[in-house]
């Protein structure tokens, strides 16, 4: 039987965990509470009525949420996630595409709920000590943001790592939250390099514990539990009599929010999930590898945690086409273009919701809908990884590149060439052979190099529903687990 996640206790540490807790007047969230803030108590929402959005304050851990009211100061919740529906004046397509929100976030990326569902299993079982050790984030972005600051309202020492060359904003917060910050070489494909230097903390360092988002089962069952239910109250409040789910389609990344895609499947019978990653860097599509600029995008291998056997499409995005949608939707020369074309104020005063990955995610539900020839009924699903907040150093270095500010033929050139203009190329339609030769390219990364389990490996594919199936059911089983630890801190 495999531990999946693993639940084991440690009572005697939990008790310090739990007094350590009980200093900071830490709370800690269930997954039920992040599905429905319905079920969270109302003198925690008293609290968060009187807290900023990203303040370093443990009562914020309840606003790891998709439905956050989407203001910074004293916000409570709304009935619906922040979404927003990509009008045909902008797609060019029939199809309904609905893109969720991660701005409203606290760091302002849905990042901070994948490195929860990391930590806090380690937190409640007493595998992890926040007197002694360390939580190390490697990342290609948001991730270790969300980490280090989960772990400061956990009270726990954090050690993030990202690539050197990720967006100045990043390192800039990043300075003034975690313990450490590591910069490694290279860009959002050299995963590698960060998976090398967290071998050398290994082995330099006793108290580090690894909290790699590309092999965190915690991750994928954060967002099958959170972000897919979170999608289906759009899906439910959008579909009326006609509406039905044609599919999913999100960028790779960590793999973690392809867990949402299981969760919508399993709903949703027939409906597909389509992966995207950049065409600089097709490592689904073609085994390739590059250097790219969609940030957030971690190539050159296939995640552990990506259930390969249930993904149906691959979708090569051109990171050109992906800064030409975010530049046009984020410059106001570009918004004003946008209202020429009959796109509406209440769409393009959430155009800036949309980060890099976003416009790439957006992009992927573009081509998915072309391919599939859909129509008005059918409902794609998407998410926005974060918003242009991360980002605006890159417009300014756009504008340097290009030599002159942006202007209105550079808008219509944007929207015709990267979004009108864009086709059916570089896709994959998966076959069970096609999807067995990318579980297969896992072994390289997980087995040879980051030793992982052969056996773990085979039981993704072989054993489908013991492995993927029951993963998928323990999120009760962590519940129960925050519930006790939560009692036992009360108690104290």
């Amino acid at each position: 039987m495999h531990k999946l996640i693993d639940l084991e206790v440690n009572e005697d540490q939990i008790l310090k965990t739990a007094e350590s807790a009980k200093e900071r007047n830490i709370i800690i969230p269930t997954i039920a509470q992040m599905k429905d803030p319905n079920k969270i108590p109302e003198e925690i929402k008293n609290k968060l009525a009187e807290t900023g959005l990203w303040d370093i304050d443990p009562i914020n851990l309840f606003r790891i949420s998709w439905y956050n009211q989407p203001i910074k100061e004293c916000g409570l919740y709304n009935t619906l996630p922040n979404y927003i529906e990509i009008p045909q004046e902008i797609s060019g397509v029939k199809a309904r595409i609905f893109a969720m929100s991660g701005k409203f976030f606290p760091i302002g990326a849905h990042k901070v709920g994948a490195s929860y569902a990391c930590l806090v299993p380690r937190l409640v079982t007493g595998q992890f000590d926040p007197k002694f050790h360390e939580a190390v984030w490697p990342s290609t972005g948001n991730y270790c943001r969300g980490g280090a600051y989960n772990s400061t309202l956990l009270g726990c020492k954090s050690i993030a790592i990202l690539p050197q060359n990720m967006s100045k904003e990043r390192f800039n917060w990043l300075k003034s939250i975690a313990g450490e910050v590591i910069a490694t070489p290279g860009c959002e494909s050299n995963v590698k390099e960060i998976y090398d230097k967290t071998w050398e903390l290994r082995r330099t360092r006793d108290n580090v514990v690894i909290f790699n988002q590309f092999g965190e089962l915690g991750n994928h069952l954060w967002h099958y539990e959170v972000t897919g239910n979170a999608m289906v109250s759009i899906i439910e409040h959008e579909k009326g009599d006609n509406g039905k789910v044609a599919g999913i389609c999100l960028t790779s990344g960590s793999a973690g929010t392809l867990g949402s895609g299981d969760f919508i499947k399993d709903k949703y019978p027939g409906a597909k999930l389509a992966v995207g990653e950049a065409l600089q860097c097709p490592t689904l599509l073609n085994n390739g590898f590059g250097d790219h600029r969609i940030e957030g995008i971690g190539d050159k291998h296939v995640p552990w945690i990506h259930n390969v056997k249930n993904t149906d499409m691959v979708i090569a995005i051109d990171d050109n086409d992906s800064l030409a949608m975010f530049r046009l939707f984020n410059e106001p020369v570009g918004q004003q273009y946008l209202r020429s074309i009959g796109v509406s104020e209440e769409v393009i005063e959430k155009l800036t919701w949309i980060g890099i990955s976003g416009a790439a995610n957006i992009i992927s539900a573009i081509k998915f809908a072309k391919y599939y020839e859909l129509d008005e009924n059918d409902m794609v699903l998407t998410v926005l990884t974060d918003s242009a907040e991360m980002y605006q150093s890159r417009l300014e270095e756009m504008e340097k590149n290009r030599g002159h500010k942006y202007e209105e033929k550079d808008a219509m050139v944007d929207y015709n060439r990267s979004i009108i203009g864009i086709k059916t190329d570089s896709m994959e339609e998966l076959t069970y052979a096609a999807k067995k030769r990318i579980h297969n390219l896992k072994y390289y990364t997980w087995i040879e190099q980051q030793q992982y389990e052969l056996n773990e490996l085979n039981a993704q594919w072989y054993d489908y529903d013991n492995y993927w199936g029951r993963l998928h059911k323990m999120a009760p089983e962590l519940d129960k687990l925050i519930e006790k630890f939560n009692e036992k801190v009360k108690n104290l």
